[in-house]
């Protein structure tokens, strides 16, 4: 795992918002989830995840300016559990810049939450033509760890890609921290509260007959899942589990 000393971490506090503007946030304050920026995703998802995704306010919601994301054990559409995945698709795009998310994760085995993007072609293309970047993903097993990927197609523009690298958690005392990418056509650079421990080269995902999927804009995805081929066996003792989300904040460089 990647570690940095004290010294490099407080001169990224200095140096890093100097460089950007803030032009969009989403701060959560509002009575509800905001359907104008989000879409709520239903149904089942891949990956052998046992949670079924829903709209109901149990599942997703705000308080005290925070979005919930909460999973439960019931049965719910021949699923055992229920939890919410939201997404900014065709709303709201982001190309390059820093996209900053404060946040607190679930504890407890069998939890797997993730803020990610995929490209907006997503639709159109498919995965893994259309990309993906995921700033954070947590499985509860190793609670000790965060993990960060990019994801593109192979050199056949078939098969998939990848680089992932892991982050062992600073301390926090309130169990939040913010997570970022900072993002331009040359490198995808990921923080945990600025400490800086992982960089992709964007040319990496160059594919002959076609633009390099990172050069284009992507949409932003916040959800909570269960169990699956990664998170693995869910500890039913830990419901309802709590993914909490401060805000989303979305820079550009200054001109």
């Amino acid at each position: 795992m990647y570690k940095m000393n004290l010294f490099v971490f407080f001169l990224s506090l200095s140096v890093y918002p100097q460089k950007y503007d803030l032009k969009w946030a989403e701060e959560f304050d509002g009575p509800e989830i905001n359907t104008e920026i989000w879409n709520f995703e239903k149904g089942f998802a891949k990956n052998n995840e046992q949670q079924f995704y829903t709209s109901e306010n149990k599942n997703a919601r705000i308080e005290n300016g925070m979005l919930i994301i909460e999973a439960h054990k019931e049965q719910f559409q021949n699923g055992d559990y229920t939890s919410a995945r939201i997404n900014t698709l065709n709303k709201k795009h982001f190309k390059y810049g820093r996209i900053e998310i404060r946040a607190k994760l679930p504890v407890g085995n069998g939890t797997w939450p993730a803020i990610w993007m995929l490209g907006k072609n997503h639709v159109t293309k498919g995965y893994p033509a259309c990309g993906e970047v995921d700033i954070m993903e947590h499985v509860g097993k190793t609670p000790g760890e965060i993990n960060s990927s990019v994801h593109y197609p192979d050199s056949d523009n078939i098969g998939m890609n990848g680089v992932t690298q892991n982050f062992s958690l600073p301390d926090s005392m309130d169990g939040f921290y913010t997570y970022a990418i900072e993002w331009d056509k040359t490198h995808i650079t990921y923080f945990i509260n600025d400490i800086e421990y992982f960089t992709f080269n964007v040319d990496e995902a160059n594919r002959k007959g076609r633009k390099n999927i990172f050069r284009k804009p992507f949409y932003l995805i916040l959800n909570l899942a269960l169990g699956g081929k990664w998170a693995g066996k869910i500890d039913n003792t830990i419901f309802p589990a709590r993914f909490y989300v401060d805000f989303v904040r979305y820079y550009q460089l200054k001109d």
